[in-house]
């Protein structure tokens, strides 16, 4: 992974704090923090479009999430390849994009199990509902990309 502003900040704020860990975990921590920016930045993407379209256009939370998910796991590839992971250079362009984008689905899958249980079956408030979800398929994505992209 190479260099960038934020992996400098990031070292000098574990050599400010007297944090001793080896290069490879430091270098797991920074993109780990990365992941996170990202993650973040495509979540409360996904939330605001879900939530435009279940409270303001009164579209089925199901249907909502399809929405949200699309144009959210959009952005969040083009970051991730980018800034978050060491993508494996001898892997083509295309087999990265459909390792992405299958392992997303998979994670939009359990996402809409978890919301179809949560809303429908036990009742509970959408959007907290969406919130559980989402910390669930987080760890997921950031286990499944890394094993994956960086192979």
């Amino acid at each position: 992974m190479k260099e960038d502003k934020l992996g400098k900040v990031f070292n000098k704020l574990l050599k400010f704090l007297h944090i001793n860990i080896s290069e490879k975990n430091e270098r797991l921590l920074l993109q780990i923090f990365k992941f996170v920016i990202v993650g973040g930045t495509a979540t409360v993407l996904d939330w605001i479009i879900y939530y435009i379209c279940y409270n303001f256009l009164h579209i089925e939370p199901l249907i909502a999430n399809i929405i949200s998910f699309t144009i959210s796991v959009i952005y969040n590839y083009i970051a991730s390849v980018k800034w978050v992971f060491d993508v494996n250079k001898e892997k083509s362009k295309v087999k990265i994009f459909i390792e992405f984008i299958v392992f997303s689905v998979i994670g939009f899958l359990l996402s809409e199990l978890l919301l179809w249980l949560g809303i429908h079956k036990l009742e509970l408030n959408a959007m907290l509902v969406k919130i559980g979800s989402t910390i669930i398929v987080m760890v997921f994505n950031f286990i499944t990309r890394k094993i994956f992209l960086e192979k």
